[in-house]
């Protein structure tokens, strides 16, 4: 099987493409950078640029499923126009892909795409499936809703479709988790708020193992990309300095000091989306990590006997 994906350079993309390897599939992938180009047997690159459209259609050849990376990162200061890149770094390439694969008249069995949960509304006491019907109100409501409708585009070329919400990700080299142990180590960690807003998490493995899995078994619809066991803010924080083995001495972080530090961004922070992983277990996918100290302890724990060997990076 060969895969293209868009996004493979990524803190998600690279565990995915270690697993594709794993698993004996080719993987083509698209950069923007031509200095990420390679052109070895199992891993071509390709150039794009989709603000200018610009695209080497070559990466469809052969290829029979397409796993949906791309886009800005949430993770900076929301300024208008940034909210503008945000939303078209998802919807825009999503219409260029589109637009590539009709033009040249290749035929793609499979997309399946990243999406967010953040398209549910932030709620304390809701455990939210997948056919919940309610959008956010809020920008990444807004965002994401936009963002499922363009890859639902994608069956309009007779390709299965397939889109994963995803929460919090857990990993020890990017994502949110290197800055959620940052404070707790130096002895200033503290939850946010009232601590109560739920987590929904997820493993680097796990959510990579979701995708791969939905490639095999070519799932359609929406699948939330959650562990089964959600946390709270504090109780997130409590494991963490555990593991950690820190004190947790200060009060919880209030929200409009985050307010004035972070704009309109504070908000990845205090809203509470508790997602329910029992569709995607229902078609097979055992979790490796489906309780959070598990997974933190695989994370922020160095393995007994490797105390002096060198960190190993992510392809």
């Amino acid at each position: 099987m060969t895969v293209l994906i868009t996004g493979a350079t990524g803190l998600i993309g690279k565990e995915i493409v270690k697993q594709c390897h794993e698993k004996g599939f080719n993987v083509h992938y698209l950069t923007t950078s031509k200095s990420k180009l390679s052109n070895e047997s199992n891993y071509k690159g390709f150039y794009w640029n989709p603000k200018t459209k610009d695209i080497d259609h070559k990466c469809l050849e052969g290829v029979d499923a397409i796993i949906n990376l791309v886009g800005a990162s949430i993770s900076k200061r929301w300024t208008k126009s940034y909210k503008r890149e945000i939303l078209e770094s998802r919807t825009l390439t999503a219409q260029l892909l589109r637009d590539t694969i009709k033009n040249h008249n290749y035929q793609i069995d499979y997309v399946v795409s990243a999406s967010a949960i953040g398209i549910y509304p932030s709620c304390s006491t809701h455990y939210y499936e997948e056919n919940n019907t309610e959008v956010s109100k809020s920008f990444l409501g807004e965002v994401v809703q936009q963002w499922e409708e363009a890859i639902d585009g994608f069956k309009q070329l007779g390709c299965k479709v397939a889109k994963i919400r995803i929460g919090l990700v857990l990993a020890n080299e990017g994502g949110a988790l290197p800055e959620i142990i940052r404070p707790i180590k130096i002895g200033v960690g503290a939850a946010f708020g009232d601590g109560k807003q739920w987590q929904s998490w997820v493993h680097l493995k796990d959510l990579a193992g979701i995708f791969i899995h939905a490639i095999e078994h070519h799932l359609e619809g929406v699948y939330n990309g959650g562990a089964p066991n959600a946390v709270s803010n504090q109780e997130l924080t409590k494991i963490a300095a555990s593991v950690l083995k820190k004190p947790l001495i200060l009060p919880n972080v209030p929200k409009f000091a985050m307010k004035l530090v972070l704009g309109e961004m504070h908000m990845l922070l205090f809203e509470s989306q508790r997602v329910s992983s029992q569709k995607i277990e229902s078609t097979g996918y055992n979790f490796l990590y489906a309780n959070l100290r598990p997974a933190l302890e695989d994370l922020l724990l160095e393995p007994i006997g490797d105390k002096h060997s060198s960190p190993i990076s992510q392809p």
